[in-house]
């Protein structure tokens, strides 16, 4: 194998089959078989029969090291159809993610891929330590996401309680339902505090980001006195145990509750719609400043002085000048406070009332009285949009790193 390393060629000597190759893949392959082989109460039967396929699949990727795609392909389809005759439509699914893993991991070692991204003079312990890394990250990866794959997987469950049928494991259409869905978005109970959510969030968001901007451009500027210590104030929510906050926040806006509905006449109910925005804003100023505080690191100052030399008031050049450049960290914080105040319960719980009730709330008190499966629909929604939130989150990084000049466009 072949390497491109600071314009010269390296060639990468193919690692020995016995002595490296086979037996890393045959303990990869023993620890599906491990796995695998709990299913049917043998699992160190398992195991060995794992470690002889992996042993075997070596000894081929060894041989057929010139024709690695169609040899990848012959042992994922081998798989699946083991996986059917041995447990159905469910375990043809899960063989295919073995074979595809285990096919991938014994070409990777044997043509010395794993040595591509590595400089040559690289000590084997270090090239060890290097693709261990990145394992152990790829783990941590896995062992975050996982638990949200049953609880998206459950929301289709055609029955009324929290776990897998035969006819979800096999892959059959009986066993699959939208009626939690529809249970969701079809019923008062539902979709009242989603109206709520979506009534609180974007008002919450709107603050947090006028404020946080405000603060993060003048947190931002050399002269003002012990702009630390304001700094360390204003993200202290993000500090603070979420209980303590939200105790303190029950202590100061019940007397402003009642103040304005004694002394100014207002509603109830539009007086707890204020204080859980006001609650949610001041949760979510902190994510605004320090998304905008990063995004003003790369700002050229000489810009705003151009734009007071030619006559432009504050204003004027913050809305002109300021603004498009830095409109990336401010989206980005903004997204962060919605999510924020979107998923928010405890400070919701201590600062409204059952009017105020919002989607996690219902969540919460759907687990503690009455186990609902369509609490896994609502989790569901919930987990989509949060992706299709940091999805924009992160393209807007992207984008607001290539106007600074910090990566290539």
């Amino acid at each position: 194998m072949t390497d491109q390393d600071d314009g010269y060629t390296v060639t990468i000597p193919r690692p020995p089959l016995t002595g490296f190759t086979l037996p890393l893949t045959a303990v990869l392959g023993a620890m599906f078989g491990f796995v695998a082989g709990n299913v049917y109460g043998q699992p160190w039967l398992g195991a060995l029969v794992g470690a002889v396929i992996g042993a075997g699949i070596a000894a081929l990727a060894h041989q057929m090291s010139g024709q690695r795609t169609q040899t990848r392909w012959g042992i994922i389809v081998a798989f699946a159809v083991a996986g059917f005759l041995a447990g159905g439509l469910g375990a043809a699914i899960s063989g295919v993610i073995i074979g595809a893993v285990l096919s991938w991991f014994a070409y990777w070692l044997d043509t010395g891929d794993y040595r591509k991204n590595v400089p040559i003079y690289y000590t084997p312990g270090q090239v060890l330590w290097h693709n261990t890394f990145l394992f152990i990250c790829g783990f941590v990866f896995f062992f975050l996401i996982a638990p949200l794959i049953p609880v998206m997987w459950l929301s289709f469950n055609a029955e009324n309680f929290f776990t897998f049928t035969p006819e979800m494991l096999n892959f059959q259409a009986e066993g699959y339902s939208l009626k939690h869905y529809r249970d969701f978005l079809g019923t008062d109970e539902w979709m009242t505090p989603l109206k709520n959510s979506l009534i609180i969030a974007p008002f919450a968001t709107f603050i947090s980001v006028s404020l946080g901007t405000l603060a993060a451009i003048g947190l931002s500027q050399s002269h003002v006195p012990g702009r630390q210590a304001i700094m360390a104030i204003l993200i202290s929510p993000m500090i603070v145990p979420l209980i303590i906050s939200a105790t303190g926040m029950f202590f100061f806006y019940a007397p402003l509750g009642n103040w304005l509905e004694a002394n100014l006449g207002l509603d109830q109910a539009f007086v707890g719609y204020v204080k859980v925005i006001l609650a949610h804003a001041a949760l979510g100023v902190p994510f605004v400043i320090i998304t905008v505080t990063a995004t003003l690191v790369g700002f050229d100052r000489s810009l705003t002085r151009a734009s007071a030399n030619m006559g432009a008031n504050p204003v004027t050049t913050f809305f002109r000048v300021q603004m498009p450049l830095i409109l990336p960290g401010v989206i980005s914080g903004g997204l962060f406070a919605f999510i924020t105040s979107f998923d928010e319960v405890v400070v919701v719980l201590f600062v409204g009332s059952a009017q105020q009730q919002t989607l996690p709330w219902q969540m919460f008190t759907g687990l503690r009285e009455q186990i609902s499966p369509t609490i896994l629909a609502a989790a569901t929604i919930l987990v989509t949009i949060s992706i299709l939130l940091l999805t924009t989150v992160e393209l807007l990084r992207r984008r607001s790193e290539r106007l600074r000049g910090l990566s290539p466009g």
